[in-house]
């Protein structure tokens, strides 16, 4: 089955999201969101390790997307804006995103993020405009600290956001301002992991089935049993990285967006879904430091980075 394709998203103005997972959570855990026309705050779920995640929308109120966490919290509220139609750089012309051809995301990007985080935590001036390209897309930045990779910070747009601006936005947004973790630290640095994920390909989708696990992202939008209209998301990787299912990915999504009554197969059939993918690169911080090495003086961390690979 295939759904119609958009070259944007299918999204009210001004929402923005935040859609990353980390371990395996109860799908039976009532864990919540709070979407709609009024910036709300949800407590968490009491039975499970679903959290909330807040984002704002348009129509002169905002909406939250779902996220799922480990952490105690509530999301914070960031934007989406999707109105600009500037998506059309992301199409590939087979309709997929994971070719190695022509790929928009670079490690580059990623390393900008890092020069943005190191400035802002030492107080430097932030850096110079980097060399990749300033094309608007949606975008979403992520941060994972240790070994294991526990999520730090998770937060990005489906706005057409030019790139120089949008990731140094989110960068710090993500960084700084996700309600669900304290802000990163100078001491976190070393232990950093920078993702840069770019959103590509939105379909509408013929039914709450119609996706693939590991290839696509999804969105759902649904009306609660207080007739309230919810929404959730999650990044392409979640539900693999989670190992669900359809049906154990749409259920997590449901209840993060704050369902709350049994999940019928018939309910879930009332659900409106949206499908897209992602180009995504992430670095380390060690190797971010490998390819600045040149910029600090004495390869010591305090010394601020003097910019040269940007012109």
């Amino acid at each position: 089955r295939m759904g119609k394709r958009r070259c944007v998203p299918p999204l009210e103005p001004k929402l923005a999201a935040g859609c990353c997972g980390v371990k395996k959570p109860k799908l039976s855990g009532s864990g919540t969101h709070s979407h709609g026309n009024q910036t709300t705050t949800v407590p968490g779920s009491s039975s499970g390790p679903l959290q909330n995640h807040q984002h704002t929308d348009g129509n002169n109120g905002r909406e939250n997307v779902s996220d799922l966490t480990l952490g105690p919290g509530n999301s914070p509220i960031t934007r989406m804006n999707p109105t600009s139609g500037a998506l059309s750089p992301l199409t590939r012309p087979n309709g997929t995103a994971n070719s190695t051809k022509n790929l928009v995301v670079t490690a580059e990007m990623c390393c900008y993020c890092f020069d943005v985080l190191y400035c802002h935590l030492y107080g430097f001036p932030q850096p110079r405009l980097p060399r990749f390209t300033n094309d608007p897309y949606p975008l979403f930045v992520t941060w994972k600290t240790g070994r294991d990779k526990r999520l730090r910070g998770c937060i990005g747009t489906f706005s057409a956001m030019n790139l120089h601006s949008g990731l140094r936005e989110y960068t710090l947004t993500s960084a700084l301002k996700d309600s669900r973790f304290p802000p990163l630290t100078r001491e976190e640095l070393p232990k950093l992991f920078c993702s840069v994920s770019l959103l590509t390909n939105f379909e509408d989708a013929s039914d709450y089935l119609d996706w693939e696990v590991g290839i696509h992202g999804i969105r759902i939008e649904f009306i609660n049993e207080k007739g309230v209209k919810r929404t959730a998301t999650y990044l392409p990787e979640v539900a693999k990285e989670q190992d669900w299912d359809q049906i154990q990915t749409i259920d997590s999504l449901l209840r993060k967006g704050g369902f709350k009554a049994p999940i019928t197969n018939d309910f879930r059939k009332t659900i409106k879904l949206t499908r897209y993918r992602s180009e995504k690169v992430t670095i380390s911080y060690a190797e971010y430091m490998a390819s600045r090495q040149h910029c600090f003086q004495n390869g010591t961390l305090h010394a601020p980075p003097l910019y040269n690979h940007y012109s």
